[in-house]
């Protein structure tokens, strides 16, 4: 089962699960705003991607916290982005052979449930 982790009104999450859909790939979305991803997604998610994919420097909510100003150690980074999961580039695609970020339909098609 794919798991995608994002928001729901988020615009590349809707693609993310319209592709699954009309793939017929079985998922669960796991929303951040009712359930904020642990230490253990982030170093899991780590094993496949590098911080510097995870770590959303475009979006609203890191221009809001100022967080361009200060020198981010990556420890910095990873406490950041457990306590403002906002900051984490969605959606987060959790799949049997890794894991996806962002929404690239090419990437998508060589995933398997």
């Amino acid at each position: 089962m794919v798991k995608i982790y994002g928001i729901k009104n988020c615009g590349s999450v809707k693609k993310a699960l319209n592709f699954l859909e009309s793939k017929g790939i079985p998922y669960t979305l796991i929303d951040f705003k009712t359930t904020p991803p642990t230490p253990q997604d982030l170093e899991h998610w780590l094993k496949f991607v590098s911080l510097e994919v995870l770590f959303n420097k475009k979006g609203t909510t890191y221009k809001k916290l100022g967080l361009k100003e200060l020198q981010l150690t990556p420890a910095k980074i990873k406490e950041w982005l457990i306590k403002e999961p906002m900051l984490i580039k969605r959606p987060v695609i959790v799949h049997s052979n890794g894991v996806i970020v962002g929404f690239n339909e090419e990437t998508y098609q060589k995933m398997q449930g």
